[in-house]
């Protein structure tokens, strides 16, 4: 019998194995960390060495905002840290740059995700999620989140970059299984095939854009100069495979939690349908509560000191988002899904240089699935138990079986 949260040791809790994030309450988890040590030493696994274990709001944040003392030079999250030679992206990734290369990267997309083009992409991420909900009312039993979530992210970062529909389908298997999986069986060697295969069709994608340029980001990154230089093939590859996975995973998973949580607390369900209910401050809700990413990772590149604790250049520091989103000190009940909640400083999309640049569509795309839920769903009837992911990076369900009952009136 695998004993409770209570008996164990903090020490004892191994956060680099993604059995741990299915077997135990990390509600319960993360509030002995923040209570017992906030400021904690991981020890040393199987998966590679000992790093720090932020779990504070106020330490996370400050962290988010600091790439003077922290880096992401080597890498942004377990997996990679733990690789003897860090993540072969750094210095290239968005993600994996710091400093003056990071704010000209970042401002080169922001320039290509203009506010045209973002109200484009928009109406489209409408049309589709009224299309995709639509189909899946009434018909008995279905997948939220294979049917619904899934298709509605991949298809609004495709259209983003570019890609042709045909090939939604396979970058969104490729996407689900390069960072984390729906079974538990899943091998390294089977993720290690998804990501090489979607870093090959990125490299078509970028060298496609060099030849022929369009209105997309692909082509916006093809075509641009970065400190005086064009961005090279490989620079080019990787920043389109970063920006398929966070474009994916991070919505995609809060639609699928928000009807988790609508389940348990079916008083917020009823508020959602009700139009007084602010649906920007309902997504901000569902963003804190569902909490996607996890984790972010960094290395220390001097010595420091956080919450009494010294940290030395070279560390590796991990800013655990659940457990800050969690935090009583920020958020008042914060184990209670509240829709109205507001102020929500929350730090789903990290905070700081590296806030997601994906944010405005990733609240987008949660935002239209929940209107869509609103206008058109009397009641959602669960059909089984979600299925949980297995990740150490990864927070939320692979599959929810429901049925979506129609308003009166509303038909598929």
């Amino acid at each position: 019998m695998t004993p409770g949260v209570l008996e164990l040791e903090l020490s004892a809790i191994d956060l680099a194995d993604p059995g741990t994030f299915v077997r135990f309450d990390m509600d319960e988890v993360w509030r002995r960390f923040r209570t017992e040590a906030p400021v904690h030493l991981h020890p040393e696994t199987g998966k590679g060495r000992s790093f720090w274990v932020l779990s504070r709001h106020a330490d996370v944040r400050s962290f988010y905002q600091d790439d003077e003392r922290f880096g992401s030079h080597q890498g942004n999250m377990l997996a990679s840290l733990h690789k003897p030679n860090g993540d072969p992206a750094a210095g290239m990734m968005l993600a994996l740059t710091d400093g003056p290369r990071h704010a000209a990267m970042r401002s080169i997309l922001v320039k290509a995700f203009s506010p045209r083009s973002r109200e484009f992409i928009v109406n489209r991420l409408q049309a589709r999620v009224d299309v995709l909900v639509r189909a899946a009312i009434g018909r008995g039993q279905v997948d939220f989140a294979r049917d619904v979530a899934e298709r509605v992210s991949m298809s609004t970062i495709c259209n983003l970059l570019g890609f042709p529909a045909s090939d939604h389908d396979m970058l969104l298997g490729l996407s689900r299984e390069a960072l984390s999986s729906d079974d538990i069986d899943q091998t390294d060697e089977q993720a290690w095939t998804a990501r090489n295969e979607l870093l090959m069709y990125c490299q078509d994608a970028a060298e496609r854009s060099r030849r022929e340029p369009g209105d997309d980001l692909v082509s916006a990154m093809a075509t641009c100069e970065i400190e005086g230089r064009p961005m090279t093939v490989d620079e080019l590859v990787v920043n389109c495979y970063g920006l398929i996975l966070a474009g994916d995973q991070t919505s995609r998973l809060a639609m699928v939690g928000s009807l988790v949580a609508l389940d348990r607390f079916p008083a917020q369900w009823e508020l959602l349908r009700s139009p007084a209910t602010s649906l920007a401050t309902a997504v901000d809700e569902v963003l804190r509560w569902t909490t996607p990413v996890m984790h972010v990772g960094r290395t220390a590149r001097v010595d420091t000191e956080i919450g009494g604790r010294t940290i030395r250049a070279g560390d590796l520091v991990t800013a655990w988002n659940t457990s800050a989103n969690r935090d009583a000190d920020v958020f008042a009940d914060p184990e209670v899904f509240d829709l109205t909640r507001a102020p929500n400083p929350h730090l789903t999309f990290g905070y700081g240089p590296h806030f997601c640049f994906g944010a405005y569509l990733g609240r987008a795309e949660v935002g239209a699935v929940l209107g869509t839920l609103r206008r058109t769903v009397e009641r959602v009837e669960p059909c089984g138990e979600p299925k949980p992911l297995y990740s150490t990076f990864l927070r939320g369900y692979g599959s929810l079986p429901v049925e979506l009952i129609p308003k009166r009136g509303v038909t598929s």
